[in-house]
């Protein structure tokens, strides 16, 4: 009997521990996800150095649990990054970004040696894109870039209400079919006032964890 999405997501996070050295600083990422793995981390906090948060929400669990957060300028590479998606193809390319953390979640996850994602079944996908892709932009730049966005075939949405971190807005680009991840990355990327695409397809995923498997 297939477990449900949340114990998924659970056993996920438990076995993306056995991925932590000794004496080591953890990239984490953002998410419910996410949060049982820093709670995992808690359980351990005395055999890590401590943590670079992809957002104020992980800070602030990272440091509820006594776990030191460090900023990434003062750390340099990180030997582990552990995060979830909002999908996962089979090629281990992901859509993140529905926590609106998408350009934190990059910066780390280019800045550390190995990427472990966890999910739940759920998040499985053939082709990218069933998930709104999301998009953080310059908030002067929204129009000019839901046009351009447009022009390629997406439905852009402004996702009133949310601020990034960044302090930046987020498009959600609806009804996209997404055949060739890099190449979208790289174009969306080029658009003037966009910060970062949600699309993890140039730096995918090295270990993707589903429940209790770990993807070959």
């Amino acid at each position: 009997m297939m477990t449900d999405a949340a114990t998924q997501k659970r056993q996920a996070a438990e076995q993306a521990l056995a991925f932590v050295e000794e004496g080591s600083i953890i990239g984490v990422g953002t998410g419910s996800t996410v949060a049982h793995f820093i709670r995992g981390l808690g359980a351990m906090r005395d055999r890590i150095e401590g943590a670079v948060s992809s957002s104020e929400q992980s800070t602030a669990l990272l440091k509820q649990l006594g776990i030191p957060v460090f900023d990434l300028n003062a750390v340099g590479p990180l030997a582990l990054y552990v995060d979830g998606a909002d999908e996962c193809d089979p090629h281990k390319r992901l859509i993140k970004g529905g926590g609106a953390a998408l350009t934190r979640e990059k910066i780390i996850a280019a800045a550390s040696k190995r990427f472990v994602c966890i999910i739940d079944a759920g998040k499985q996908v053939a082709v990218l894109g069933r998930f709104p892709l999301p998009v953080e932009v310059i908030p002067m730049a929204r129009s000019h870039v839901a046009r351009e966005l447009a022009l390629r075939g997406g439905q852009p949405v402004w996702r009133e209400g949310v601020l990034t971190d960044n302090g930046n807005w987020i498009l959600d680009v609806h009804h996209l079919h997404i055949n060739d991840p890099v190449a979208l990355e790289t174009d969306i990327n080029q658009i003037v006032g966009v910060v970062s695409v949600g699309l993890f397809a140039r730096r995918g995923a090295d270990v993707v964890i589903v429940g209790e498997r770990v993807l070959p």
